[in-house]
């Protein structure tokens, strides 16, 4: 893995609309985003007005684009910031973790409804009506109602991002989410690639079960969220 690969990881919106996820973006050459059913997650080549402008033309009404990038965003007029924080990007293949009292299931189109309602519960971060759409999804039902679930999401170079790790909360403490983020490492590391993920700065709890599980944090990134001004 060579300098020039990891650096994708710094900027890594951009990096997987300009390499995997090319035939998903929407702009043009200043400004990309994904479409806005799948994720609110957009970039830009530069800061210049120039491409802020580019990125505006993109968003309609109260639509967000959201930003990951290594520097604090320093957004101009026409735009207002709704959400400004950090989050670690922690890389690794997290360690094996069976289950003994449930079963992984694999997830599809049908399950959408089931999906956006543990999100809605859990706020895992953005999740919308397509976003299984990015990669494979895993859950573990009980009692016929899903109560956990991780997929993928962004896929920059050979780099696969881990996302939507989340359990319900009377179903917490038994292990679910160190099994599926283990079952959706494998998958993406059966397919050569390098499994990472995100999660807020003030995620203590999340960072400490990621580096049990043998994930190490590689930098801070900046989450900017952004919506035009009337």
């Amino acid at each position: 893995m060579s300098n020039s690969d990891v650096a994708l990881l710094d900027r890594p919106i951009w990096s997987a609309l300009t390499t995997s996820q090319k035939h998903l973006a929407e702009g043009g050459p200043r400004a990309l985003r994904y479409p806005v059913d799948m994720t609110p997650f957009a970039d830009m080549v530069d800061m210049s007005a120039a491409s802020f402008a580019a990125l505006g033309d993109l968003m309609t009404g109260s639509q967000v684009a959201a930003l990951f990038t290594p520097d604090p965003v320093d957004v101009p007029a026409g735009f207002k910031v709704v959400l400004a924080e950090t989050g670690e990007q922690m890389i690794g293949s997290p360690a094996d973790s069976p289950l003994r009292d449930a079963e992984i299931v694999s997830l599809g189109v049908a399950d959408v409804p089931a999906m956006m309602a543990l999100t809605e519960l859990t706020k895992p971060g953005p999740f919308a009506l397509r976003t299984h759409e990015l990669g494979t999804f895993f859950g573990i039902r009980a009692g016929g109602e899903l109560v956990a679930m991780t997929g993928e999401r962004m896929k920059p170079g050979n780099f696969t991002e881990m996302t939507a790790v989340c359990v319900h909360p009377d179903h917490r403490g038994r292990g679910y989410a160190q099994a599926l983020l283990a079952a959706v490492a494998r998958q993406i590391e059966a397919r050569g690639e390098i499994p990472f993920l995100h999660v807020f700065s003030h995620n203590a709890s999340a960072i400490a079960l990621y580096q049990r599980q043998g994930m190490t944090i590689r930098r801070r990134l900046h989450v900017t969220a952004l919506i035009k001004q009337e």
